[in-house]
């Protein structure tokens, strides 16, 4: 299937003219002379993991160095830092494209949709644009991990929780493994490691450089070649009647917001041209201590070189232009 979705297109602005390997021809069942990187403050020290996760981990890199790959932990930067990055861009850009209709007909969007965009109508103009230079910073803080590794591994999200158990808010009040390579644009493939002991799958993550497709294609192809976790399922009770599942609620009833921050929601709905009734303002008041906590530690001390993520170089080389001396200086077309 990707092999046949690959490719450049001239409608994507975010799509590149570059060569589609034959991904098929990169499937091995050795890794002999990969490289990866292991990640193991992501699920051990920033999300700490079910005791489940971390010995399905430890047996995974086990076979992965079976198979001949070499495995060394690396660091990068806490998981905290790419989720305050990444929700402060993502959630700016999808309020602003659904604004009109959350100013029309806010109580037609569920729930759960208003308590994730609501809140970023605290994020400023400013924000958002320190967010896509600290951006660009993560994107370049990888390039030495590129010349060290082929691949990365790190936990995924352990097993399912209940439906039940689920509230909204707390898509604002912690990180989790998936978001750094949302931020640093890199591919990943996502595979069953394990079950834990609710009998629920487990899985791990498989992280390439950008464009390096056919890497963690082998990666993890070697190793659902050398297990059996893919073939299995959850064990389901025979004749068992499926349960009622309730929507979760839209608030979890247990925040509590001071009265600054409740004007300076109120001033900032008002701005954005929303009129919320009580429970929406609600779910607004809810989300709103997160969002400034994540502007309180956004990283600010940018120079005049550290562009936004969404500003694009053009090499001198094609362009028949002087390189610069100045470092990070881009070249403009003429």
């Amino acid at each position: 299937m990707l092999q046949a979705l690959a490719g450049y297109d001239a409608k994507d602005a975010g799509s590149l003219k570059l060569p589609i390997p034959n991904y098929r021809d990169a499937l091995r069942q050795d890794l002999r002379g990969v490289r990866i990187g292991v990640l193991r403050h992501h699920w051990e020290d920033d999300v700490p993991a079910s005791e489940d996760v971390r010995n399905a981990m430890d047996a995974a890199i086990h076979v992965l160095r079976r198979l001949g790959a070499e495995t060394e932990e690396c660091r990068v930067r806490p998981l905290g830092l790419y989720f305050d990055v990444k929700i402060i861009i993502a959630e700016t850009e999808i309020f602003s494209v659904h604004q009109k209709e959350l100013i029309a007909r806010p109580l037609q969007f569920s729930a759960d949709f208003r308590s994730r965009a609501l809140p970023a109508v605290l994020f400023t103009a400013n924000d958002y644009v320190q967010a896509t230079r600290e951006h660009r910073r993560m994107m370049v803080e990888m390039e030495p991990l590129y010349a060290r590794f082929d691949a990365f591994v790190t936990a995924g999200m352990g097993e399912a929780p209940r439906l039940a158990d689920y509230r909204s808010i707390s898509f604002w009040q912690k990180p989790n493994l998936l978001t750094p390579w949302n931020v640093t644009g890199q591919p990943v493939i996502a595979l069953p490691n394990g079950f834990g002991r609710n009998g629920l799958p487990l899985g791990m993550q498989i992280i390439g450089r950008p464009f390096g497709e056919t890497t963690i294609l082998r990666v993890g192809h070697a190793y659902e070649k050398a297990t059996e976790w893919h073939t299995r399922r959850p064990a389901l009770v025979p004749g068992a009647a499926a349960p009622t599942v309730t929507p979760p609620p839209g608030l979890s009833g247990t925040a509590e917001t001071d009265a600054k921050t409740r004007a300076l929601c109120e001033m900032a709905a008002r701005r954005a041209g929303l009129r919320l009734d009580d429970l929406v303002m609600a779910q607004l008041f809810e989300g709103a201590p997160y969002a400034l906590r994540m502007v309180e530690r956004l990283r600010r001390d940018h120079g005049l070189h550290h562009e936004p993520a969404n500003v694009f170089s053009f090499p001198a080389s094609r362009l028949g232009l002087v390189q610069s001396s100045e470092p990070h200086t881009r070249e403009e077309a003429p």
